[in-house]
């Protein structure tokens, strides 16, 4: 039998990003897609090991796939299949913790900064030439 150390290597841990996960956060809860076999402990130790974070509790879901409808051709018979189910884990963080998902990358925030800096530099000149024709 496999040593749970290794168990714990083999799942992925995927952070959901949508507006429901979005208010989850509030409450100091992220969702996280990991695979059908990932038990509620191995779920704890990966997000413990992965983000430096003490986890209070975690509750997991597996949702079904939805139906779809399939043809394999102009003549043949349609059918109806299922997408591939999928296990969400949310995880409760102790007070104080948090996990950066949403956060954009500090690199964008100088850019942006620095376009605001060549903004103010434009209206400042602009605010001169007009200062200069109400002088004449």
């Amino acid at each position: 039998m496999a040593d749970a150390k290794t168990n714990i290597n083999l799942h992925i841990l995927e952070p959901r990003a949508t507006e429901k996960t979005y208010l989850e956060q509030t409450k100091r809860t992220y969702v996280f897609i990991v695979k059908r076999s990932t038990s509620k402990q191995e779920v704890a130790k990966m997000v413990e090991k992965e983000f430096n974070v003490k986890v209070t509790d975690v509750r997991t879901m597996i949702r079904d796939g939805k139906k779809t409808k399939f043809s394999k051709g102009k003549h043949a018979y349609p059918g109806i299949t299922h997408r591939q189910d999928r296990k969400f884990a949310y995880v409760t963080l102790a007070e104080g913790n948090s996990i950066r998902v949403f956060d954009e990358p500090e690199k964008e925030d100088n850019k942006t900064s620095a376009k605001e800096a060549k903004k103010a530099e434009k209206a400042a000149k602009k605010a001169d030439k007009n200062a200069g024709k109400e002088n004449k």
